[in-house]
């Protein structure tokens, strides 16, 4: 099994997942030790080891507001306004390598996000100067979710890390797109990567 950390990874909760991991593991090796457990954990969110996973976490920028909120059985630290995708973005088409067949004239893209739900509402004039608006709400935790737009498609979306996500569109089991969305390191600059197109996105 894998996962996928949170955006704001909570130490003290991977210190209780660990725990909750090595009573499972008992069952079955009762001489097992929490040592065994945190390695196994840390396997498992793809880390070499737990302390290169706590070293990880503990070198992510803390919130300015940290807000614990419980999910089921879970309690993960989120905060809207640290996440540095939240707030709006606009297309530097000087630096960008738009795709061939989607010239667009000018875009602006807003962040919301709520614990591991991400929302995107674009605002693009295409090559033609009509402008289109959307608006599209996505779970990011790596596992398939059918698309709100389009029939028969699924996406996948996970965070790589506070300031990359990942996402992959599926239809009949196949790949037919991907994205990467990236926060530069001082938060001014988002970068798009996908299919045939790179768009960088200054902070509005």
């Amino acid at each position: 099994m894998s996962r996928n950390l949170p955006p704001h990874p909570n130490l003290e909760h991977l210190k209780k997942q660990a725990k909750d991991l090595l009573h499972d593991l008992q069952q079955q090796n009762p001489a097992l030790k929490l040592a065994d457990a945190q390695y196994a954990l840390a396997r498992e969110y793809g880390f070499a080891s737990w302390p290169k996973l706590k070293a990880y976490v503990e070198s992510l920028p803390r919130p300015a507001e940290d807000t614990l909120v419980p999910s089921g059985a879970e309690s993960l630290v989120v905060s809207e306004m640290a996440n540095p995708f939240v707030g709006k973005w606009r297309a530097n088409l000087s630096k960008s390598k738009r795709h061939p067949g989607n010239q667009f004239q000018s875009a602006m893209l807003e962040f919301t996000v709520e614990s591991n739900r991400v929302t995107i509402v674009d605002v693009v004039i295409d090559d033609s100067g009509h402008e289109e608006s959307n608006k599209n709400t996505t779970l990011v935790d790596g596992d398939e979710h059918p698309s709100e737009n389009d029939n028969g498609y699924v996406l996948i979306a996970k965070w790589r890390g506070p300031r990359v996500l990942e996402t992959v569109a599926k239809k009949d089991g196949q790949v037919v797109g991907w994205g990467k969305y990236e926060v530069s390191d001082d938060g001014k600059t988002l970068t798009i990567s996908g299919d045939e197109q790179i768009i960088l996105l200054d902070r509005a």
